[in-house]
């Protein structure tokens, strides 16, 4: 049965069809399950990603809710969880993501690193509190999140998803 984009964009919307398009290489096949970009649970791909970007504005709308302003400075080296480091990690190679997937002109790279990016943190997220009992814990963990966001507010944007806040 032949469907056009449009149909599969009007269908599953276009964050959706964007997003699950780029999660392959243009030269390689794609079967692409509309039941599956339909659904709003972490089995999809863009609504998995998305809901990592709204949780980190919910962490901060949480914090300014408490009174949490996160300061100019924090001590980074209280970020020693295992789980902490990999996000770092993965922040740090960012650029390298982006560069790559410009000069080879492969931007399934990008979804790739969104997609991993995405369950590394709710895999933290699930585990540990951002807006922890210490002071000095909690503004290293919000500076942390707020690179987190920064990057998937931009990643998101380079592939001309929407980053929604609130889900």
């Amino acid at each position: 049965q032949f469907e056009t984009l449009r149909d599969v964009m009007d269908e599953v919307g276009k964050d959706a069809a964007r997003f699950i398009f780029l999660t392959r290489r243009s030269d390689a096949p794609l079967d692409f399950d509309l039941e599956l970009a339909r659904r709003q649970s972490s089995e999809n791909p863009v609504y998995y990603v998305q809901y990592a970007f709204a949780r980190l504005c919910s962490v901060f709308r949480t914090a300014a809710e408490r009174g949490v302003a996160m300061e100019q400075r924090a001590d980074f080296s209280l970020l020693k969880l295992e789980e902490e480091l990999a996000l770092i990690k993965r922040l740090a190679v960012y650029p390298d993501v982006v560069e790559g997937a410009a000069y080879y002109l492969e931007p399934h790279r990008l979804s790739y690193y969104l997609t991993d990016l995405a369950a590394t943190f709710h895999a933290y997220y699930n585990k540990h509190r951002i807006l922890a009992d210490e002071a000095d814990l909690t503004q290293a963990r919000l500076h942390l999140a707020a690179a987190l966001r920064l990057v998937f507010a931009n990643a998101l944007g380079l592939l001309s998803v929407s980053a929604p806040e609130r889900m």
